[in-house]
């Protein structure tokens, strides 16, 4: 895929959740919500101040993201349901070491 975001937006790939509650019970693709972590597959290459210096990015691709339920705006390459949302919209990186713990 030959996508590059503008600016401070980036590409994201929603991380599908589990199909099964904690207590065991699956749930049904209707029931479903839409995942709010993801991956991050692409960056731009920043903002820029009034004056012109830019603003590094603070996520890099590969990174793993929380965001918010309604953020970005959903896209179709390459036959993929991707994300594009400016770093503004994502609330935090989640961490590998915490995930693995989370397991």
């Amino acid at each position: 895929m030959a996508f590059k975001p503008l600016h401070d937006r980036v590409l994201v790939r929603r991380i599908e959740s589990d199909e099964k509650t904690a207590g065991g019970l699956i749930i049904p693709d209707t029931a479903k919500e839409k995942p709010a972590e993801g991956m991050i597959v692409a960056v731009g290459e920043g903002a820029r101040k009034d004056s012109g210096e830019l603003i590094p990015m603070s996520v890099k691709e590969g990174d793993k993201v929380l965001f918010g339920k309604w953020s970005g705006t959903e896209i179709k390459l390459d036959g993929e349901e991707l994300l594009i949302m400016k770093e503004s919209d994502i609330l935090g990186i989640i961490a590998e070491d915490t995930v693995a713990k989370a397991a």
